[in-house]
């Protein structure tokens, strides 16, 4: 499925392509899902661009067809999920070897396809951006959000105090179900004061923000002193504005990160995190993806559609094998 043109979900279009052959460091993967992320709807609404494929998809999960030449580790046949720079919305796909997994006995494929871009978004911003430590608390806007669900319950598994914010009741019994401490709902509840009052007045030490700059003041209400605010997104409300000395008093950091930019060797080291800490969590069930439904590969536009209503809780994901879907995409071009 690929982006036309700048517009809405239906440029995305189904088109035959060569299958995309690995490089020597490369597993070929022949993909039966592919999660859908926020970013790839900012990338349709942008439009083509030489920077990027023209095939959206960030996270895949699938088997292994070819292996590059200096892949070790890997053989035809293997289950896996991978990160993936685009690509994902298709029957084939390429990843680095380096930051793909091994899907483990008891996890099904299409909820491996939700794992890989969640998983590199929490740790490197968690710990990477914001250098989380032991037994700091945390708040994350959009618990439910396909990243929102696997940092509750991966930070809860190692330790750290978790608050929320979700957009309606429902998302709010679902994050304190994933293991959040206490959730917000933002549209009735002052999150802040919530946040002060369940921690004796202190804060918490990282807020995860996906919003961009609407809630820049009670942002840094929350922070403990000398915490951290992330941001993924510049959103499309107002920009980060607080008073100054609001932000001296705390001694607060505001940064923020786009993942699909950072060097390959940067997620490479990631990944290895991941596998060390993370993966093992992942095996044994204490984190799993929550899927709000699939989508066959030519329905990619109405998945899309889904997705910027907002409602959704938990990961959409593409099924990639089936194509009776994009064959009817392809007759009505």
């Amino acid at each position: 499925m690929l982006i036309t043109a700048p517009g809405g979900p239906d440029v995305l279009q189904g088109r035959r392509v060569p299958i995309p052959m690995p490089a020597d460091d490369e597993l070929q993967i022949r993909v039966h899902a592919a999660g859908i992320n926020r970013h790839d709807c900012n990338q349709r609404q942008r439009g083509p661009t030489p920077a990027h494929s023209d095939i959206p998809g960030l996270e895949v999960a699938g088997v292994v067809m070819a292996v590059g030449s200096r892949v070790t580790g890997w053989a035809m046949g293997d289950k896996v999920c991978a990160l993936t720079d685009g690509g994902g919305y298709a029957q084939y796909a390429v990843a680095p070897a380096t930051h793909a997994f091994h899907v483990p006995t008891g996890l099904d494929l299409v909820a491996a396809a939700a794992l890989p871009e969640a998983l590199f978004t929490v740790w490197h911003n968690f710990f990477n951006v914001a250098a989380l430590g032991p037994g700091e608390s945390v708040l994350i806007h959009g618990g439910t959000s396909g990243v929102g669900a696997i940092a509750i319950q991966l930070l809860k598994a190692l330790g750290h105090r978790v608050f929320a914010t979700c957009g309606s009741e429902r998302k709010v019994a679902t994050a304190e179900q994933l293991g959040a401490t206490r959730a917000f709902n933002y549209h009735e509840d002052d999150f802040a004061e919530g946040v002060l009052a369940a921690t004796a007045r202190r804060g918490v030490d990282v807020i995860l923000d996906m919003s961009g700059g609407r809630y820049s003041v009670p942002n840094v209400r929350a922070l403990a002193r000398r915490g951290r605010l992330v941001h993924l997104s510049p959103g499309k409300g107002a920009d980060f504005q607080v008073p100054l000395r609001d932000l001296m008093a705390k001694e607060a950091k505001v940064t923020g990160s786009l993942l699909r930019g950072l060097p390959n060797e940067e997620k490479t080291l990631i990944a290895h995190r991941l596998r060390d800490v993370a993966w093992p969590l992942v095996a044994s069930g204490a984190v799993r993806p929550l899927i709000h439904g699939t989508w066959p590969l030519g329905d990619a536009a109405r998945a899309h559609a889904t997705m910027e209503l907002g409602d959704h809780v938990g990961k959409l994901v593409l099924d990639c094998q089936s194509t009776d879907a994009l064959a009817t995409a392809q007759r009505a071009r």
